[in-house]
């Protein structure tokens, strides 16, 4: 059984690639450039290819990736499934967390240009025929990171590095995260033979980040200082039942793992 993962030089898509060895599985990871010649037969394909964080200076490209690669390759590659990587980011303005939830954006907004290209991507899947195209909305995942400017490597480095954390998020912010291995392995067991067409890949639990910062800051030995007037951001609570009633889904929590992740990183800036 073989799979082909499409963006495996990136974080989650190398993650994927990483945990499919593990299990045993062949992958193809074919470089960017290389996929208009794709051929064949390509198993079981999951596609990780994104624009994230500078999305808004690239608004073309992140059309690209997000709607028109993902329609081009649905017409022409053969596939036993394909898995497209969408985001929980697209609840922002919704009223329930469920995959069957009504999703409103503003496409007027430019910080909303992310949450639209996925959703035209997810509905470019969800329109195909066939139930093995599927889509899962991916959380904030987390693992060893250490050049992304996201907000849990950024603390670590800084907590490392300084031997001080900067929090500038209000305390009572929170959101969902997952680690990088609870999400791999739940994206290849929706590869394989999910049930449904769309899933939430979450830990299904919020954490806030004052608690984040003083769990990081007690495993680096590094003080905690909240900037003043700090913006509250919080997410709604990720809804992960139809995750945990196929797949006995149960994440470890963000804090339980944070010791240790604190010092992967260490060994990593160290070296």
């Amino acid at each position: 059984m073989s799979f082909t993962v499409l963006g495996a030089e990136g974080f989650i898509g190398g993650r994927v690639k990483a945990r499919l060895a593990e299990r045993g599985f062949e992958a193809r990871t074919p470089p960017r450039a290389e996929l208009p010649a794709l051929s064949g037969d390509l198993g079981h394909v999951i596609c990780a290819i994104g624009v994230t964080a500078d999305f808004r200076r690239r608004p073309s490209d992140t059309i690209e990736a997000h709607v028109s690669l993902v329609g081009e390759l649905l017409q022409r590659i053969r596939c036993q499934s394909f898995l497209y990587l969408s985001s929980t980011r697209v609840y922002a303005h919704a009223s329930s967390t469920h995959e069957e939830a009504a999703l409103p954006v503003r496409p007027a907004d430019p910080d909303e240009l992310y949450n639209v290209s996925k959703l035209a991507g997810e509905a470019i899947c969800l329109r195909q025929s066939a139930h093995s195209v599927r889509v899962a909305r991916l959380s904030n995942v987390y693992g060893l990171e250490p050049r992304s400017e996201n907000f849990l490597p950024s603390l670590i480095r800084d907590a490392l590095d300084r031997g001080r954390i900067l929090l500038r998020s209000a305390a009572g912010s929170a959101k969902d995260y997952i680690a990088d291995d609870a999400a791999a392995d739940r994206l290849i067991d929706i590869a394989l033979g999910g049930k449904h067409r769309l899933y939430n890949v979450a830990s299904g639990v919020n954490t806030r980040a004052g608690e984040i910062a003083e769990a990081i800051g007690r495993a680096a030995g590094a003080s905690v200082e909240l900037e003043p007037a700090a913006p509250e951001v919080r997410f709604a609570p990720i809804d992960v039942s139809r995750l945990r009633a196929e797949f006995r889904h149960e994440p470890s929590p963000l804090l339980a793992d944070l010791p240790a992740l604190v010092a992967v990183y260490r060994r990593a800036l160290r070296s």
